[in-house]
């Protein structure tokens, strides 16, 4: 059974950087963590779980319009690791972070559909993240 666990989240203040990771763990029988897309989703008080950004096997990337050009999403294959870059952080990323592994291997979604979790069928506990103003 695949298990993923997140780690990173913390308190910062506005402006501030964190970097979030999650460890993949159980690919056996010759499946490979390297064959599945993983994305990043977040949920706040009260709100929906939303995408926040996905990296495909082949490393293309993609991401919600809110963590364009601050977010980095990337993938380590030798470490079963998929890391989040988080930069400028404002008080609104505030939320439980989440990963999470593609249903499919070697799959590209297209459209608004890589942030639809039905797409996802190993999620992780999740890492709170707090940024202060």
């Amino acid at each position: 059974q695949v298990q993923l666990v997140e780690s990173g989240g913390g308190s910062v203040q506005a402006g501030g950087s964190l970097r979030l990771s999650c460890a993949a763990s159980g690919y056996t029988g010759g499946y490979s963590f390297s064959w599945y897309a993983m994305g990043w989703f977040r949920q706040a008080p009260g709100k929906e779980r939303e995408g926040v950004a996905r990296v495909n096997t082949d490393d293309s990337t993609v991401y919600a319009e809110s963590a364009e050009g601050r977010f980095t999403i990337s993938r380590d294959n030798a470490k079963n690791t998929l890391y989040l870059q988080m930069n400028s952080l404002k008080p609104e990323d505030t939320a439980m972070y989440y990963c999470a592994a593609d249903n499919r291997p070697f799959r590209r979604l297209y459209g608004s559909s890589w942030s639809s979790l039905d797409e996802y069928n190993f999620w992780g506990q999740g890492t709170q993240v707090t940024v202060s103003s």
